[in-house]
């Protein structure tokens, strides 16, 4: 009886082990990606499962300036001010769900960046938990300018495996993502929450809608891009 407890016990520890050695593993390599260009979950599950993926990294200072712009409008427009998470943002969020309204996405283009790097899709309790301080160290040992990049190159960017907004341009529009004008940046920056049901490539009247949007943001909200200024 004594060496079976002595095995659970060893057993327990070694879960727990692992558990922690999981819990901790991003935070160690959260910093090496100011200088390794990363990969994504939703990448490596395609690998795993024999699917098709796409991905050329561009440095953001080789990208039009008109993709971060259009991005920053439509995914983010306090990225510049927040520290990796708009708590603003997120109260008004909280506050629509409990007077019974439709809940609305709070997440900072710091915070998916964190789910796309470490973690699973989808809506999921555990994961903002596990996201929320993950969001607010990477925003302290990234610039805001890494932090950008490294979105804009690993975000889903089309149905079959497109990643990164070179890839994401050259399937809309057959051009380099360091060419594109505003308004296919902002027709980019649109597809962003579903690129299985939004398509740059073949935009209906809602989609063109939605752009028009983000393209007058792009003019109309200022400081948007200061915090990623051109080195």
């Amino acid at each position: 009886m004594a060496s079976r407890r002595g095995i659970v016990w060893r057993l327990l520890r070694w879960v727990a082990f692992a558990v922690i050695l999981f819990l901790l593993l991003p935070y160690l390599i959260t910093p090496l990606y100011a200088v390794i260009n990363p990969v994504s979950v939703p990448m490596i599950g395609r690998w795993l499962t024999g699917q098709r993926v796409e991905r050329v990294w561009m440095p953001l200072s080789q990208m039009s300036p008109n993709v971060p712009l259009a991005v920053l409008g439509a995914e983010d427009g306090k990225f510049c001010t927040h520290r990796g998470i708009d708590f603003g943002e997120l109260k008004a969020a909280i506050r629509e769900a409990d007077d019974g309204g439709d809940a609305r996405g709070a997440s900072t283009i710091t915070q998916q960046t964190v789910k796309n790097l470490f973690f699973w899709q989808g809506r999921s309790f555990v994961r903002k938990v596990l996201e929320f301080p993950l969001a607010l160290w990477l925003d302290l040992v990234l610039t805001k300018r890494r932090q950008l990049e490294i979105y804009l190159n690993i975000a889903e960017w089309g149905p079959t495996g497109e990643f990164g907004v070179e890839a994401g341009a050259q399937r809309a529009f057959n051009r380099s993502a360091a060419n594109v004008d505003a308004s296919q940046a902002a027709l980019l920056a649109s597809m962003l929450p579903n690129p299985y049901r939004r398509d740059a490539k073949a935009p209906g009247p809602g989609l063109r809608r939605i752009a028009g949007i983000h393209q007058r943001r792009m003019s109309t909200m200022k400081g948007l891009d200061s915090c990623i200024a051109r080195p």
